[in-house]
């Protein structure tokens, strides 16, 4: 990683120089990547997300937006508190420390901000993680199994073992392809000093995820025998080597 930051008259750009010598206003613009035939979009996310053909490899383009009532609101605008404090700054450092740990997380690119007076509206670009498949996707399709379970527990712990606190740790950000499992969308994530509680707190989260996705159509008995338990199983495993 070789962070440099480029200035523009309304707001700035972050971005890895080893990924890119230059990253410019343009990258963020999908009508621009449109335009060059290097743009297809998927869903996922508020809003979906873009994946653009770069010169840098296929990466994903993520506009930043509010959820819940406060969107109706604001939308994708947030509160100015200096650029040090902008969601995508900190969800790029957050994602570089994560690749220097060697976590499983997406490979940050490029990060923006746009300032509008108090207010502020900001992009991601990651390297896209190829031929994955999420895990609710794997839920729904009669995939999860205790194995695959059992991974995601040892995820989640190795995480957790460095102290990096993922805000929005469900089944939809956590991403299953042949090589191994990763976890994604880091915005508003930390680094926490270890400890008991917030670890719960996460995994509890997850586990509200699976329920809600339909896991425990046999009964939460049975949720819990066949994939909560192994799922712990992996993480205790994990987090105590």
């Amino acid at each position: 990683m070789q962070e440099q930051l480029r200035e523009e008259a309304d707001g700035a750009i972050l971005f890895d120089a080893v990924v890119s010598p230059q990253v410019d206003g343009d990258w963020f613009a999908p009508d621009y990547w449109r335009e060059r035939g290097s743009l297809r979009t998927q869903s996922g996310g508020r809003g979906g997300v873009a994946v653009i053909a770069t010169p840098a490899g296929e990466c994903v383009l993520r506009h930043y937006r509010r959820g819940g009532l406060v969107a109706r609101l604001l939308g994708d605008r947030y509160l100015w508190r200096g650029a040090d404090r902008t969601r995508p700054f900190t969800e790029f450092r957050l994602l570089a420390e994560i690749a220097r740990r060697n976590l499983p997380g997406p490979a940050v690119v490029a990060a923006r901000y746009v300032r509008h007076g108090l207010f502020y509206r900001a992009d991601l670009i990651t390297r896209r993680i190829a031929d994955a498949r999420t895990l609710a996707e794997c839920l729904s399709a009669g995939q999860l199994d205790a194995a695959l379970a059992e991974a995601v527990g040892e995820l989640v712990a190795r995480f957790h073992r460095e102290g990096i606190w993922h805000a929005d740790l469900n089944a939809h950000n956590v991403l299953v392809t042949v090589e191994g499992l990763y976890l994604i969308d880091f915005d508003r994530g930390e680094w926490r000093p270890v400890a008991a509680g917030w670890r719960q707190s996460n995994l509890q989260r997850l586990r509200r995820s699976l329920l809600k996705l339909g896991a425990a159509k046999q009964g939460e008995a049975a949720f819990d025998a066949e994939l909560w338990t192994p799922l712990m199983r992996g993480y205790e495993r994990t987090l105590q080597a």
